[in-house]
């Protein structure tokens, strides 16, 4: 479960605070304080060049130009919208075939879920200058490594589509609506394993490897469109819930000269998750990810693609789960890159092509957080990491042996990088709390800076006039001992000798982390407004988020929500020891997983919060989605008093403080039964509480003024509740 929108940041100068110009919420809502960025960066692949999407306000257009990394200076434009008639709706994205002589462009892009969305699609051939439109309304199309056809999805079928002749072949015609899925992911692998596309081409262009989804026998979810007409319309989508039936997956290759598709057998497993799909650099040899139910047990299949025999080349097994990243890289040789929590920190592994551990690459007590890839010619990973605190980012360099580590970033906060071709030059994005963003030019030999590319100067000199406070980021321990990260915001005009409220943000869900050494969100502003209004903005990670180890982060396992609430309690009670707080008036909100919480602080922590703002939360663990709940609970089969004790539902009469509950209608993943069902047992509980919904909103809630409206709403209650 993720949350959009949710922490990172803040600070800046010291001038009197009687020239404080206050925030607004219309201010954060309207994009007044939006950084600039480089958007729909893309490295070439065959020149020391990268690609960005740039926008022309006058003309109302959009480019995609092309940069030299060494120089930083435009090559040229490969495409303008004002140019081509076809694109007057504007570049959505774009991807480039293997060779770079041909790019798809989207545009009419229409979202389904979290990450999925059909649109239409042109070809430019950069070649001949020509563009033409190709697909409409369709799904993750692809390039096949020779340039010469696309891949697509339609209807939850799977085509090509031939460039030279135009002719489309279809792959599979079983798909249908809440049946049968191909090539696409289904809804909760695309929002639990964060993949859509399910198909993927083979080296050599032959072959077309896809997974097949039958979600037949999968519960159905279904919830009211009201919009704005005489009858509300009905959405229904297969949704399978904690120990429910999940669809049957399979797996198949196609073999685009004989056009037929041959089934692999994965009958050793049963009950079992694909959760990734891929082929190796060897044409014929196609790797696949099977995860058992528990999500704790992986194994890595290499698949002859002639034969279709599956071998499992490597395992790995977890007490609690084993994640699942995309950092699987393969070598020329096939011996391949992997990522692996099993020495308790999560580091990186050189396996070769039998699947035999060859060195463990990196090695200490943090977290490498972020691989950006592996430099043939010398020898090279290239990492982010938190081996400067968890709280912060560093890009380094290291030997595939493990040796001749470089740490490449200079500035203490956030890094992140984007390599050229060669590897000579990355891109740096660098913030902190007190620094917006800035991309810069670096060499990848020291990491030294050659130059600036985009700075936020404009914004960094706009807020100096709000003259707003310092996020100070600090560890609160525990009663219990548990050390904790945290930052707090505190008013600009602080008094020491006086009493202040507080107002706690988390969210708290495994793996996350809100305590980060970054710029601000929208969120962070909102909280710089509060102070401005008299109150201290306290956020604390506690046990189960991520960064500081897999114990730390898997001590949660079958009991999702306990420790968390336990922390979050704790570190209010130490909070409201401080000379400063006043501990009668100590407040909690939080969004989604952080709803869920809040919804548990005020109850189970009714004598220590005096409020609270749950947003979309669930209220109890088996309304939600199998691969998220089961990867930290089990089911409810197995795991009953996991579930039941620590959901906020059945807790409903200990409810003593404020309490305002919001959900949006057309919320897909923490569905609105969540609200529905806890509203009830309050009600019945006999419980006074405020509550609001947005009719047709999703998990985010957002479109036209409704954030506005929303956070001015949750700014007032705070203010007389709190």
């Amino acid at each position: 479960m993720k949350i959009t929108n949710i922490i990172a940041l803040f600070v800046l100068t010291s001038f009197s605070v009687v020239a404080q110009q206050k925030i607004t919420v219309e201010d954060i809502y309207t994009g007044a304080f939006r950084a600039k960025g480089m958007d729909e960066l893309q490295a070439m692949k065959n020149t020391n060049q990268y690609t960005v999407l740039n926008s022309d306000r006058a003309t109302r257009s959009q480019q995609i130009d092309l940069y030299d990394y060494a120089t930083l200076k435009k090559v040229s434009t490969l495409i303008d919208s004002k140019n081509a008639k076809e694109l007057s709706d504007g570049i959505d994205s774009y991807t480039f075939s293997a060779d770079e002589k041909q790019i798809l462009i989207a545009n009419n892009t229409n979202p389904i879920f979290r990450h999925s969305f059909t649109a239409d699609y042109f070809l430019y051939n950069l070649t001949t200058k020509e563009l033409t439109k190709v697909l409409e309304k369709v799904q993750e199309p692809t390039f096949s490594p020779d340039g010469t056809k696309i891949g697509f999805a339609r209807e939850n079928n799977l085509f090509i589509y031939d460039i030279a002749s135009k002719a489309i072949t279809q792959v599979t015609s079983d798909g249908k609506k809440n049946a049968i899925i191909n090539g696409i992911t289904d809804w909760v692998y695309e929002e639990e394993f964060a993949f859509v596309r399910a198909f993927d081409w083979s080296a050599d262009s032959k072959k077309l490897a896809f997974i097949r989804f039958d979600e037949s026998a999968v519960p159905e979810f279904t919830m009211n469109i009201y919009k704005k007409d005489l009858y509300p319309t009905v959405e229904t989508f297969k949704y399978p819930k904690a120990g429910e039936k999940n669809a049957i997956v399979s797996l198949f290759v196609y073999d685009v000269a004989a056009k037929s598709a041959k089934a692999i057998n994965l009958g050793n497993y049963s009950d079992f998750y694909i959760a990734r799909m891929k082929w190796t650099n060897d044409a014929n040899i196609l790797c696949a990810q099977v995860l058992n139910r528990h999500q704790d047990n992986l194994d890595l299949l290499f698949v002859d693609g002639t034969t279709g025999v599956a071998k499992v080349i490597m395992n790995e097994k977890d007490n609690a789960y084993v994640d699942v990243t995309d950092n699987l890289t393969f070598l020329k040789d096939n011996s391949f890159i992997w990522t692996s929590e099993k020495d308790g920190y999560n580091h990186i592994y050189l396996y070769d092509k039998t699947g035999k551990l060859k060195n463990q690459v990196t090695k200490g007590n943090w977290e490498v957080t972020a691989y950006y890839g592996f430099d043939e010619k010398n020898k090279t990973v290239y990492y982010q990491s938190t081996e400067n605190g968890s709280i912060v980012r560093d890009v380094y360099k290291i030997s595939l042996d493990g040796k001749k580590k470089v740490k490449l970033s200079q500035q203490v906060g956030t890094n992140t990088a984007t390599f050229s071709p060669n590897f000579d030059y990355f891109i740096n994005t660098y913030s902190s709390a007190t620094s917006a963003p800035a991309y810069t030019l670096n060499n990848s030999n020291d990491g030294r800076q050659v130059q600036s590319i985009v700075d936020n100067t404009l914004l960094v000199d706009k807020l100096k006039k709000y003259n707003l406070p310092t996020k100070e980021f600090f560890e609160l321990t525990t009663e219990k001992g548990n050390k904790l990260n945290a930052w707090m915001i505190k008013p600009k005009d602080f008094d020491a000798t006086k009493k202040y409220p507080v107002f706690m943000y988390q969210y708290s869900g495994p793996g996350s982390q809100q305590v980060a050494n970054d710029w601000l969100d929208t969120n962070d502003y909102w909280f710089m407004m509060l102070s401005q209004q008299g109150y201290i903005t306290v956020c604390v990670d506690g046990r189960g988020t991520g960064f500081k180890g897999a114990a730390f982060k898997k001590v949660t396992q079958k009991e999702l929500g306990k420790y968390e609430v336990e922390d979050q309690i704790d570190a209010a009670k130490v909070i409201g020891n401080y000379s400063y707080v006043d501990k009668t008036r100590i407040g909690i909100f939080g969004w989604s997983f952080g709803g869920f919480m809040a919804s548990n602080c005020i109850l189970k922590g009714a004598d220590v919060f005096k409020m609270a703002i749950a947003v979309a939360p669930v209220t109890n663990w088996r309304f939600y989605d199998s691969i998220y709940t089961e990867r930290y609970m089990q089911t409810p089969q197995e795991n009953a008093s996991g579930y039941d004790t620590n959901s906020p539902i059945n807790f409903a009469d200990k409810l003593k403080g404020n309490f305002l509950l919001i959900h949006g209608t057309a919320d897909d993943n923490v569905h609105f039964q969540n609200s529905m069902q806890f509203i009830e047992a309050l009600v019945q509980a006999n419980k006074q509480f405020d509550w609001a919904v947005y009719p047709d909103k999703n998990h985010g809630i957002f479109g036209g003024k409704t954030r506005i409206q929303l956070f001015n709403k949750m700014t007032n209650f705070i203010k007389e509740k709190l």
